[in-house]
């Protein structure tokens, strides 16, 4: 059997890790059991990440890494409802296919690297709602927009743990929740602040 390519093996030890991560507690996992799980030597594993503090913050960047939902692709006649409906409905499944993954990053609070890395992916969400809805050339111009947006996210955060998390909302509750918000933001609270 030939040699796994780096990139390969570096993804499976990560891969390894977040498992183990998911199940226990950042304390309880040991960099031997990472190793034994993922098939290599303990060196191999601190060849690739060092301390087991740089691995586990390259398994939490990996997870959020997650490739972002789609643009809904422009259809003429197309609404800003119906793209919001579509990108929210996305951004909803995807929560629910990695939910341990977003719940994880939802408790990264009080450690500096954890948050930048959570900010990062945070920004990446605005990022997306910008171009969903066309608002690139007006969030270069009017940094605001930026800023009502990452509060969107923020409350979109916080709605996702009452689905996934506590239970108190279910998923169709969800959805409507945020994009009856979405479109109120975007179709009158920003065009007012704006003016």
């Amino acid at each position: 059997m030939g040699r796994m390519d780096p990139d390969d093996r570096r993804q499976q030890i990560l891969d390894r890790a977040q498992t183990l991560f998911r199940e226990r507690p950042y304390e309880s996992v040991s960099n031997t059991e990472i190793a034994a799980a993922a098939g290599v030597s303990r060196g191999l594993l601190n060849h690739y990440f060092g301390t087991k503090r740089e691995l586990y913050l390259a398994a939490v960047a990996d997870l959020l890494s997650v490739p972002p939902v789609p643009v809904p692709e422009y259809v003429e006649g197309a609404s800003v409802r119906d793209r919001v409906c579509e990108s929210v409905n996305g951004w909803l499944e995807l929560l629910e296919r990695n939910q341990e993954t977003w719940l994880t990053a939802l408790s990264t609070q009080g450690d500096p690297e954890l948050e930048a890395i959570v900010d990062a992916a945070r920004e990446r969400v605005v990022d997306h709602i910008i171009e969903v809805v066309g608002l690139g050339p007006v969030s270069r111009t009017h940094p605001e927009v930026r800023g009502m947006l990452r509060g969107f996210s923020g409350m979109a955060e916080a709605t996702s743990a009452e689905w996934l998390r506590r239970g108190r909302l279910t998923r169709h509750q969800a959805h409507v929740f945020l994009e009856e918000t979405l479109v109120k933001l975007l179709e009158e609270i920003i065009p007012h602040v704006l003016d």
